[in-house]
């Protein structure tokens, strides 16, 4: 993925300055427990629902080349370098409602979310 400036300028999304993405301490403990046999946590974007795209998580037994590695509190994850656009900045929380646990993204690029929370719009 890259972006014509100009006739002679081309940016390529391999080489932006990232903010990166950040866990709060209850993601962090989740991600910690689901990657306790082996698997790595994996974040990403899929087109989805009214609004463009959804979140994504995944786990992996290996990571691809073009995935960008963070670590935040201690845990290592990997995010699809073509999300990275959409994600940038983020907070990943992970809340517990009764019986319902779920992580929470606090994506500072959403502009619009869907009405059942499905999707958003960057």
């Amino acid at each position: 993925m890259s972006v014509q400036r100009s006739e002679s300028t081309e940016i390529s999304i391999h080489d932006m300055e990232w903010k990166g993405i950040s866990l709060s301490e209850s993601a962090a403990c989740r991600i910690r427990q689901l990657s306790s046999d082996g698997q790595l946590f994996h974040l990403s974007v899929r087109p989805s629902g009214c609004t463009g795209f959804a979140y994504e998580v995944k786990l992996i037994k290996q990571v691809k080349q073009s995935d960008l590695k963070f670590n935040s509190r201690d845990v290592a994850f990997y995010v699809a370098l073509t999300a990275m656009p959409m994600l940038d900045g983020t907070k990943i929380d992970f809340v517990r409602q009764g019986l319902n646990s779920s992580f929470v993204y606090h994506n500072p690029n959403v502009k619009n979310m869907c009405g059942c929370g499905e999707s958003f719009g960057v």
